[in-house]
């Protein structure tokens, strides 16, 4: 009879060996997520990144912040729009006709660009030397000269301050420019099949304006997608205080009419057909009367009325409660 050990062979398991181990599962967080590259494959949606139009506001407004102590009249940023496509097609209409910047984003290892049309150059240096706007603006397709590039420059610089204080949303890093092209074919941060997204922006000033464009390619725009993806609601701590501060200083030179109002009265329609020139009016008011002081139609205060140095005057005596006033009114109709 043969020996069960033979009969079993020399690769069969042992009963006091133990059961057999499975091999052990490579751990989730080493194993690459499917959901990431499907998304990558796909692109970004502009739909699924609302910050980007926050971050893109922001960036218009840091642009005339930056700006503003070197112009000698006012200038305004605004956003014209966003889009993806390939970086070739985004860059081409611009083809001869803008100066780009190349800038380097250290902590997303990656570069952005930022392109210059004509017209943007032109008006820029109107604002930069004083022109008052009164001659045409110019239409030329020459080459840059040395003084316009050196604005262009400039306004790169100031730029990428913006970009700075804009991304610092979502990712903060230093934008670094690291060179200027005329020529686009030199302007390469990709390939020209990548994909990427693009934004327009309108220079307006001394009635004319022009365009600066950026550039982003998506890979670099990918590792943030979660960030752009929020939506901020309520109040933020990341509010921009310069933003906020010039909102204020705007409402407060706001000009405002204000009128004393001493006595109101109805009458009808016959009995203001039937008034004269020369007719006296009798009021019922006294020294004694209050006189409600407006602002657009707006009841703010009562005031005590006097005179000084030969004219009437105002002495504000308390403010004005519109609920109390809505409900005298009612009641007394």
């Amino acid at each position: 009879m043969a020996d069960p050990d033979e009969v079993a062979g020399p690769d069969a398991a042992s009963p006091a060996a133990g059961p057999e181990v499975p091999p052990q599962a490579e751990p989730a967080a080493e194993r690459p997520d499917v959901r990431d590259r499907l998304l990558n494959a796909a692109g970004l949606a502009l739909d699924r990144l609302p910050m980007l139009h926050v971050i893109f506001d922001r960036l218009a407004t840091g642009c005339v912040d930056t700006m503003k102590h070197l112009v000698a009249s006012p200038i305004y940023y605004s956003l014209n729009g966003i889009e993806s496509g390939r970086f070739g097609d985004l860059l081409d209409p611009y083809d001869a006709n803008a100066v780009v910047g190349i800038f380097h984003a250290e902590n997303w290892d990656g570069h952005i660009l930022v392109g210059l049309d004509r017209d943007f150059i032109f008006t820029m240096v109107e604002v930069l030397l004083g022109a008052d706007g009164s001659e045409p603006p110019l239409d030329d397709e020459r080459n840059f000269s040395g003084i316009e590039l050196r604005i262009a420059q400039m306004t790169f610089e100031q730029v990428g301050k913006a970009l700075e204080s804009a991304f610092s949303l979502v990712s903060k890093t230093p934008f670094v420019l690291e060179r200027t092209e005329t020529r686009l074919d030199f302007a390469v941060i990709g390939r020209r099949s990548n994909k990427a997204l693009g934004a327009k922006f309108l220079l307006q000033g001394l009635n004319r304006g022009g365009e600066m464009f950026l550039i982003i390619p998506q890979s670099v725009l990918a590792p943030m997608r979660q960030n752009l993806a929020k939506v901020l609601t309520g109040e933020s701590s990341a509010r921009d205080p310069r933003w906020a501060e010039q909102i204020a200083a705007k409402v407060q030179r706001t000009e405002v009419r204000l009128r004393a109002v001493l006595e109101e009265r109805t009458l009808t329609l016959g009995e203001i057909a039937d008034l004269r020139v020369g007719q006296i009016l009798a009021l019922d008011a006294t020294p004694q009367t209050l006189v409600k002081l407006e602002g657009n139609d707006q009841a703010l205060f009562w005031c005590h009325v006097g005179q000084a140095q030969g004219s009437y005057v105002l002495r504000i005596d308390e403010p004005i409660a519109q609920e109390k006033e809505f409900m005298d009114d009612v009641l007394g109709r």
